[in-house]
């Protein structure tokens, strides 16, 4: 019989990510209604808010060190945590469906034996077992899966599951050194545009498509995204046309998002995109045909130019935040 579930916590410059926070806080729960135990582990080397996590209901944590996995490696993450996992006997393995997530998720289940269930949005075990719900066709629908194995991993969409605070803050910190880790391969280093948010974490994100013309418009896009606070994102004919970089990648060869706001500015609609974006909780279309496939699933929608709409609109916000 199961009994417990192991929380993996992404970090990156040492530093937990907001999606760490939300699969604790989504552990938690779950180990509350299947009368598990719960448990963090995070790899890396030094961890400055490693304390946070206590805030989110897990009260135990394991942190995995060395100096040499301080960025991310696969195998060496992969051997670190299924040592780990075998040690404790931890017979769930819950991660984020981030790029890190969707690397080690199904490199754990192979060494562990386990099945594997990704990018999952909906956890239920009103029947006593986990039964969990994830996109399939492109987003086009969901399908409710069960695990037959003994041994379960698990990755959760962000932005999804909202890391619920807990009562209990207090949490005991376990440090493992891992000796002579497997290095076949590893991240030497992370770039990032200064400045700008990560359109994978972001609450709010105003997106580009083809309508917008050319790289040298995507200047509405930024201006919008400042006004609103938000990130911005790009369609996949933007990103190989070059006009934006891969990292802003919306939709099924992109990232998946779920923001509480997607604004999407002259993108049609094509099922690729929408695959990365449908989860979102509001989202709003910008575009001059009124049949575009983005109206479909739009919450609001605006048929007109984006030329004209967007100064306007990032005006109106402007005005409103000045108020």
């Amino acid at each position: 019989m199961a009994n417990k579930i192991l929380a993996v916590l992404e970090q990156r410059d040492g530093l937990l990510k907001r999606s760490a926070f939300e699969t604790v806080s989504v552990a938690n729960k779950l180990a509350s209604e299947l009368n598990l135990e719960a448990e963090a582990v995070v790899v890396g080397n030094e961890i400055s808010n490693i304390n946070d996590v206590g805030n989110y209901g897990i009260s135990k944590v394991a942190h995995l060190k060395n100096a040499e996995l301080v960025n991310y490696s696969s195998s060496g993450y992969r051997d670190a945590i299924v040592n780990y996992a075998n040690e404790v006997d931890a017979d769930y393995i819950m991660l984020a469906n981030t790029s890190l997530g969707k690397d080690l998720a199904p490199r754990l289940a192979v060494k562990l034996g386990a099945g594997c269930l990704m990018d999952c949005v909906k956890l239920d075990t009103s029947s006593g077992d986990l039964t969990a719900t994830r996109p399939v066709y492109a987003g086009k629908a969901l399908v409710d899966v069960k695990f037959n194995s003994g041994k379960r991993v698990i990755t959760i969409r962000p932005n999804v599951f909202k890391a619920q605070p807990s009562d209990n803050s207090s949490v005991d910190i376990t440090v493992k050194e891992v000796s002579s880790p497997n290095l076949k391969t590893r991240v030497v280093e992370f770039k990032k545009s200064e400045g700008k948010l990560d359109v994978a974490e972001a609450d709010i994100i105003v997106s580009g498509g083809r309508g917008m013309k050319g790289p040298e418009n995507f200047y509405l896009i930024e201006e919008l995204a400042d006004s609103l606070g938000a990130a911005v994102g790009a369609s996949r004919a933007v990103v190989d046309a070059g006009w934006r970089p891969h990292g802003e990648q919306v939709g099924q060869t992109g990232k998946t998002v779920s923001p509480s706001l997607y604004v999407a500015c002259g993108i049609s609609g094509a099922i690729q995109h929408l695959a990365g974006m449908s989860s979102s909780k509001y989202i709003v279309a910008i575009n001059k045909d009124k049949d575009a496939p983005i109206f479909n699933i739009a919450d609001y929608g605006i048929a007109g130019d984006v030329f004209d709409i967007l100064p306007a609109l990032t005006e109106e916000i402007k005005k409103v935040k000045q108020g």
